[in-house]
């Protein structure tokens, strides 16, 4: 995966380009709040600037992306069915909880779903999956589930459309193929999910309901859904904070959700996954009163727990998937985008870890940009948990850190073009709607792409770090460009992560 672009784009082509595009953004809505404009994040139609993009698409080659798309309805149905077990997630996540409190609080409101064996009857799931092309061993890696607030379905298919504009504009220059840019329908596929959630619900006077945070700049993403849900089937979305649904929401005895005096049929988040959602006990009050009612979570409790990194890092250990997948078909091909995950209970890990640093990510169960931890201040984090002692080393897992090639790159913010070496990371969607026994829908829907400049460790575009970016598919196997920076990584590392991954899936089969 590379954000490749032409080497003969010449400066003054690229700068016209991009204000060419710029303007396509303002048109067609691919706009955010202005970080500058105190108001842009509260008033909808303030302070509007372009969302930060690539000017010309990724490159991928077409294998990679066929594999990833065929694993999100592999994916999805691995979701549902470990939400299902309740007692996995509980003892899964037990050490995590007694140093994590946020982890804790969701156990908690989990735990007290189990004790009165709540049923979600409907079960929704809107999901991404993130990958990375690994550069040493030409593998499409996983880098990790969002199971709540996969944001981006809105502005992400905008993108695809725009670089489809711009290659058919500028073809000749650019040496491209408009078709060779996949169609990307995430926002539509995402509200039709949607839509079906609501129409099994059945009750025709509810609205659906997105869960939002008080400033929001990326509201835009999130209208892209609402609007296509009442101008396509007539349905209200309502947008309340977790405070105001606390303050004006009520569960009925016979479990219908009001807020603000109307019924909801679909709770949908696009906030409730960090802390800073939280900032006091009426947030976790409003989040375990819509937990109790009959109305469709989006995701559910269950289901956002089964996206927290320590979940992924449990079903990557031998056999795990084996009690949730039935097809050793589809087991193997979840398994092969599986990076190096490990708990932070073996001294041996931890001492590589500290040893090589450069080799690995160190993950707390956060979700949102600008929390993993990386090189010397992984080390340090490390040896400073250790000497601390006791179970704090638990609120962490640690990750085979992936290497993607960088190549050149224009990305605009601002206005502003600039070109550098960039590296990229591919989304997944995907759609799972289950009603009882009968699953309704089940598709990988749309895609999300992010280029960011290669020295930068986070990948984030709401939380800065970030472009929007879409792919242009190529028929090259190994994902490798004439036109591609070539990596700096020494294959020495690479060496290093197949003795210790080797040394360690020994150390657990004499375990077992």
């Amino acid at each position: 995966m590379s954000a490749a672009v032409p080497p003969a784009m010449d400066p003054a082509a690229a700068g016209e380009m991009a204000r060419e595009a710029a303007a396509w953004c303002a048109l067609h809505g691919l706009v955010v709040g202005d970080r500058a404009d105190p108001r842009s994040a509260t008033v909808p139609g303030v302070g509007l600037v372009h969302a930060p993009f690539s000017l010309l698409p990724a490159h991928l080659p077409e294998s990679f992306w066929r594999q990833a798309c065929e694993l999100a309805p592999i994916f999805n149905e691995l979701v549902d069915r470990v939400s299902m077990d309740g007692n996995f997630l509980q003892d899964a996540l037990s050490k995590t909880r007694e140093v994590d409190d946020f982890t804790s609080r969701l156990l908690e409101i989990h735990r007290k779903m189990m004790e009165i064996n709540k049923e979600e009857n409907i079960r929704l799931g809107l999901h991404r999956s993130d990958y990375m092309l690994d550069s040493e061993t030409s593998s499409l890696l996983q880098i990790e589930l969002n199971t709540i607030s996969a944001s981006f379905p809105g502005l992400g298919s905008l993108v695809s459309d725009l670089h489809r504009t711009l290659i058919k504009q500028h073809g000749t220059l650019l040496g491209l193929e408009h078709k060779r840019v996949p169609a990307n329908a995430a926002n539509t596929q995402f509200a039709e999910a949607l839509a079906q959630a609501w129409a099994e619900f059945n009750i025709d006077s509810a609205v659906i309901m997105m869960i939002v945070q008080p400033e929001e700049r990326n509201m835009y993403d999130q209208y892209w859904l609402s609007t296509h849900l009442q101008d396509s089937h007539g349905i209200t979305t309502i947008r309340k904070t977790l405070s105001q649904v606390e303050a004006e929401g009520q569960v009925l005895p016979d479990g219908t959700l009001l807020v603000g005096g109307q019924k909801i049929a679909v709770v949908y988040y696009r906030a409730g996954y960090t802390p800073n959602d939280y900032p006091s006990e009426a947030e976790w009050s409003a989040r375990l009163m819509m937990e109790q009612s009959s109305a469709v979570k989006c995701p559910s409790i269950s289901y956002h727990l089964v996206g927290t990194k320590k979940i992924q890092q449990e079903l990557a250990k031998p056999s795990v998937l084996e009690r949730f997948l039935e097809s050793k078909e589809e087991i193997d091909k979840v398994r092969k985008c599986f990076a190096g995950l490990w708990s932070l209970g073996d001294e041996e890990i931890i001492k590589t870890a500290v040893e090589k640093p450069e080799l690995f990510v160190l993950k707390p169960q956060r979700e949102g940009g600008g929390n993993n931890i990386y090189g010397l201040d992984l080390r340090e984090t490390l040896v400073r948990l250790q000497k601390e002692g006791g179970d704090a080393l638990a609120a962490y897992i640690l990750m085979q850190r992936i290497f993607p090639k960088a190549s050149l790159a224009y990305l605009v913010r601002g206005g502003v073009c600039h070109e550098g070496l960039a590296i990229s990371e591919l989304g997944i969607y995907g759609a799972y709607l289950r009603y009882k026994d009968k699953v309704v829908i089940n598709e990988q829907c749309g895609y999300l792409m992010r280029t960011k400049v290669s020295s930068s460790d986070e990948g984030g575009v709401a939380a800065g770090f970030a472009v929007l970016d879409s792919l242009y598919l190529t028929g090259k196997a190994d994902g490798i460009e004439a036109r591609d920076v070539p990596g700096t990584f020494l294959s020495p590392k690479l060496i290093l992560y197949i003795v210790l991954e080797f040394v360690i899936r020994v150390a657990g089969a004499l375990v077992k």
